[in-house]
């Protein structure tokens, strides 16, 4: 949205306006209407410059936006390789496995479908 440039919707953070204030949803589960932005200083910058947020939001024309808690997200994750605040490198993910025995229900069966 920032840089317009295409990519992945993996590569990309998704953005929802909550009370006046932009929100950072890496999730993408928070309700309502997203905007995506590469997690990236130099897209969030273009995006704000060019008001692209408020149109890809749909928000009436002139509405002030706070950017701060986006802002701080996207600051924090920009260090290189770092995927990011929410999300798992492969090495953490499994190291994060159960070893000491075996699980039980519905978790179990995920869990022997991704370690079996």
């Amino acid at each position: 949205m920032g840089c317009r440039e295409r990519a992945p919707v993996t590569d990309l953070l998704r953005v929802v306006h909550r009370s006046g204030t932009l929100v950072p949803d890496p999730r993408r589960r928070l309700p309502g209407r997203g905007a995506s932005v590469h997690p990236t200083p130099e897209c969030l910058h273009a995006a704000e410059r060019r008001r692209a947020f408020s149109r890809a939001l749909r928000l009436p024309r002139g509405a002030a936006v706070e950017a701060g808690p986006l802002r701080t997200h996207v600051l924090g994750a920009s260090a290189p390789g770092d995927p990011g605040p929410g999300r798992a490198t492969a090495d953490e993910r499994q190291t994060a496995l159960p070893t000491d025995g075996p699980a039980t229900g519905r978790s179990a069966r995920r869990e022997q479908d991704v370690v079996g």
